[in-house]
């Protein structure tokens, strides 16, 4: 089901990096017989840059958990496709290339490439930073700016065994606190789950906004003073535990791999140290039977990208080939 703070919206999701994702998958290849696969479509952007740079000669399987974000992918790339948005450099029309888009986890891309009799691809990515789209719009509590019920689920409720409210409300204080220690690296996560434990025993911790207060009452004063929200670290480590982000990496950076065919190359761009570590140790297991690791140090943002576009400012790409 589509969500109502969603409809009728243009993405405002900014692609980060993107002119070093189009260069970095650039790939040789004889046969126009290209495949792309876009693990976590967002905004569509990355993949509308990549179909225009070979010039619509290129087939496109599009996964995101987000409904809304498929529905206008749906609207969008066709065109991109097709030749109606966009020319090849002789002022020909572009061919005409295949388009799968699947509302899904990139953890779960196998079955969506053998459900479409896809063979292997040619180009992968997975951007793992959070939608600007979702952070204003969905009304799942991902973001401490706005008082919005504390879900943080990027799917259907069913698809999930627990919410950020659950966790809040229903957890001990060691596993809250391992949580928040574990998944956002948060120096005072015993605090914040004591102040947690402590707050609900009065009253059910509902809203963003209730748990962002909880989270500054329960740490020192000069840590909200500090650059950045206090509640930063917990909010995403409660996204991270709900969302079971790490291990859908894991698991779609070894099947993604797997689906990649010879020559082909993989890019991800992480935002967390966490997240990075597990991409650079997983390139390097590969390039010990054979891959070749393309960004011997992660590609990062340039100043005037950071300065347009502040998301991007702890984006890290690196990019591996089969």
């Amino acid at each position: 089901m589509q969500n109502d703070h969603q409809l009728g919206q243009e993405s405002i999701h900014e692609p980060v990096l993107l002119q070093e994702v189009v260069t970095g998958l650039s790939i040789s290849k004889e046969t126009s017989d290209i495949w792309y696969l876009d693990g976590t479509l967002g905004g569509a952007g990355h993949a509308i840059a990549i179909a225009k740079a070979l010039c619509g000669d290129v087939n496109i399987i599009a996964l995101d958990q987000d409904i809304v974000a498929i529905d206008r992918a749906r609207e969008k790339l066709p065109g991109i496709l097709n030749g109606t948005d966009s020319m090849s450099d002789d002022g020909g029309p572009n061919h005409v290339g295949k388009l799968i888009l699947e509302c899904e986890n990139f953890r779960n891309l196998d079955k969506v490439l053998e459900t479409h009799g896809v063979e292997g691809v040619d180009m992968i990515l997975m951007d793992l930073g959070f939608s600007s789209d979702e952070l204003e719009n969905s009304g799942k509590g991902f973001s401490f700016q706005k008082d919005e019920p504390l879900l943080m689920i990027m799917c259907d409720r069913h698809k999930h065994m627990f919410t950020a409210r659950d966790i809040v409300n229903r957890w001990t204080e060691e596993d809250i606190a391992n949580v928040i220690f574990g998944y956002g690296e948060e120096r005072f996560a015993r605090r914040i789950a004591r102040a947690i434990v402590n707050y609900r025993v009065k009253k059910q911790i509902e809203t963003t906004f209730e748990l962002v207060e909880i989270v500054k009452m329960s740490v020192p004063g000069f840590y909200k003073r500090g650059k950045t929200n206090p509640a930063t670290k917990t909010f995403q480590a409660l996204r991270i535990a709900v969302n079971d982000e790490l291990n859908a990496l894991k698991e779609g950076l070894v099947k993604g791999y797997a689906a990649l065919n010879g020559g082909g190359r993989m890019a991800i761009i992480s935002f967390h140290s966490l997240e990075d570590r597990i991409v650079k140790d997983f390139y390097k297991e590969k390039a010990r039977t054979g891959a070749s690791i393309i960004t011997k140090k992660p590609i990062i943002a340039s100043d005037q990208e950071r300065a347009e576009n502040p998301r991007s400012r702890s984006a890290k790409l690196r990019i591996i080939e089969k």
